[in-house]
Formats: C-alpha cells, structure tokens, sequence
C-alpha cells in the first residue's frame, strides 16, 4: 500500500497533509509513504524531517500521482492533478465538492476513488476525523487576532496614568468552531464579547467562554441534520437582521462565521447596518469565499466604508500552517486507518464514516447532493 503526500499549488495554500509525527505512525503500520520533494515546506516541515521517519521523497510528480494507490491532499485536486492520477487509485482531502462539482465528474470519469474531508459526519465516532472542525478553529483565533491588529483601540481594560480605558466591545455572530473559538480568544485578550446564533442550544456554550448571549426566538427550525445551522427564510433573515442591528452598531468588532455548505453565505450585516456602525470599527467576515454575510465584503480584500474596515480574509488556516497541518493530519490519518485492512484499503460501504464520506467509486458519483449540484451547474451552462 503506498500513500502519497501531495506538495499543496493552490495559491497562498501552506498546509501539508500529513506531518512527518504521523508518517511515522502510519510506516510502522507497514505503509509505504511517499511525499512529493517541498510538500511540507510552508508548514516548515523539511524533506530531511520526512525521510528520517521513513518516508520516500519523489521530486517528480507525474511519478508520485501515478505510483500512489491513494493520494492525500489538502485543497482540492486541479484537472492537471487529475490527469496525472490512475484508475483505481484514490484522493482524500477537502474536495469541495458542492463548491466544485465538475472536478468531481473529473475524478469519477478517471475512476478515482475519492473521499472528502467536508462530508464527515458530526459524530462523536468521527470527531477525531472532523478536518472542518479542526480547521475552523485555527480561522476563529486567527480572524480574532486580524480584528485585533486591524482595530484602533485596545481589546482589554486598561488602567493607566491617564485613566481608566474601557474594553472593546466584540460581538461574534456564529457560533459554531469558529465563532467559538473567536469567542475565546476575544475573551483571552479582555474584551467585553456578546454572540449570537440562530440555535438556541448554544446558549450555554457562549455563556460558558464568558460571553453574553443575544437571543432571538424564531418561528422554524434552524438545525440542520449533525447540529449545523439551518438555512433560513428570507422572512426569518429580514427579522434577525432587525433585531441584531443595534448591537451591531454598538460593537467594535464584530466578526462573522455563517456559512451553509454549496450555497452563498447568509447576508447578517447589512450596508445599512454597516452606516450606523461606530468610524474606526471592524467587521471580519470568515464567510467572504462564499460571498461574505457582509454586503459590502469583497473576498480577500480589506475595504473602508464610513470610517468601518470590512476585512475579507482567505483561507485563513493557511496562515498558521504548522498547528493547522498538525491538526489535519491527524484527522485524515484517522480517517485512512479506518479504510485499512492489513495494510489494504477496504472500502466498507456500510461504515457511516465510509459512506458519507466517499464521493465517487467506481466510475461513479454515489452523493446525491454533488450529482444535484452538477446538474444545477448544467443547466446554467
């Protein structure tokens, strides 16, 4: 069995899949790892740290992608990547498949067995392999450090000789991973930090890191299966935007982290919300690939409207490489010793894990909702 370790082209991406700690767990299984020459270089993981746990380093790609019976990576594979992959073998990573359907018709008409990283369920079985957890939370400190920098006041009470300097006010709309751990970090660096979410069970979460909650009751269900955020109704967004606006308009950061997978990301902050903003606050949207839940979010940009700053940030897990790897690494590497049997990949399809998380195999795409959002991408061609 040999697993391959892609070097990362996507621009600005940093993350390696697998650290050389974990390669070393998985060649005293009896795998043979093979790591593309520099794959850890942004994570500053040199080729030397992988050889001296037994890995293989290969400089040529085409040789890599062809030798491997399963391919790990971190952002999805482009078609030049494809074309180099052989039939029968298979790729694990985010493959955004939702986002990208069309290279997931690429990798079932190669016949690639893949496996995304986004479609492991939210169970305590799988928790060690929830890679979009683990990332999330490197984004939620990150966001609330940029928020910090980019903010032009102190986040924590401060007594001086010149008086008393009251704390930021920081209020997190989202909490999942990300908001949670955005949450925390404001909290850490003294901030006065408020959150709000569209279910209520987090209340006692938010409550729990020290944060005040905004509550608002709505008339449908916003959980989604595996305890994620509902999409909701244009009537119930219309309603909540009312109803946080005044607290948007009072804080000095407010940092956003709604998104619903293949879909553009809610709209929490409007531009109208923006104009009553405070000159000097910041919003950071962690939600800008997807169209941000600011109106005024350009992805990747930092943008100044009314005196308030609209950071854009991507990819923000890229930015701190070495615990992000760290983190992913363990999550794939325990998703690909489920798959093993005797040092063999067996593919059990009545494995909830297995199940959910396998895009295509053999030739085909086996999730309805990729095939739905191909389609979708069809008919508008």
């Amino acid at each position: 069995m040999k697993i391959a370790v892609a070097k990362e082209i996507e621009v600005g991406e940093r993350r390696v899949a697998l650290v050389p700690d974990v390669v070393a767990r998985l060649v005293k299984k009896g795998i043979e790892v093979l790591v593309a020459s520099g794959a850890g270089e942004g994570s500053f993981f040199s080729d030397d740290a992988y050889t001296a746990v037994g890995a293989k380093i290969v400089s040529d790609p085409n040789q890599l992608w062809a030798e491997a019976d399963a391919i790990l990576k971190v952002a999805p594979p482009k078609e030049s990547e494809v074309t180099m992959m052989r039939s029968g073998s298979a790729v694990v990573g985010f493959l955004n498949p939702l986002g990208q359907p069309e290279i997931v018709e690429k990798l079932a008409a190669k016949g690639v067995t893949s496996f995304s990283m986004e479609l492991i369920p939210r169970t305590s079985r799988a928790q060690s392999m929830d890679a979009l957890s683990s990332q999330a939370g490197v984004a939620g400190y990150k966001a609330t450090l940029i928020a910090a920098a980019a903010a032009p006041k102190f986040f924590p009470m401060l007594t001086t000789a010149a008086g008393t300097i009251r704390p930021a006010k920081v209020f997190v709309m989202g909490a999942g991973v990300a908001g949670l751990q955005a949450i925390a970090t404001a909290r850490r660096l003294g901030a006065v930090v408020e959150a709000f979410d569209i279910r209520p069970a987090v209340k006692e979460e938010v409550q729990s890191l020290g944060a005040r909650f905004v509550e608002i009751k709505l008339e449908e269900d916003t959980v989604a299966e595996g305890g994620y955020a509902k999409e909701i109704s244009e009537e119930s967004k219309k309603r909540t935007q009312a109803l946080v606006a005044d607290t948007v308009a009072a804080a000095d950061v407010v940092i956003t982290t709604a998104q619903v997978p293949g879909r553009k990301a809610p709209v929490l902050v409007t531009a109208d919300m923006v104009a009553k903003m405070k000159p000097g606050a910041v919003i950071v949207d962690l939600a800008a690939e997807q169209g941000g839940n600011c109106d005024l979010t350009q992805a990747g940009k930092d943008v100044v409207h009314n005196g308030v700053t609209i950071i854009g940030p991507i990819n923000l897990p890229a930015s701190m490489p070495v615990h992000a790897s760290q983190m992913y690494a363990k999550n794939i590497s325990t998703l690909i010793e489920l798959m093993l049997d005797k040092g063999e990949f067996k593919l059990n399809f009545e494995d909830d894990i297995i199940d959910a998380t396998c895009v295509t195999h053999a030739g085909e795409i086996r999730n309805q909702r990729v095939r739905d959002a191909l389609e979708s991408l069809k008919a508008k061609v």
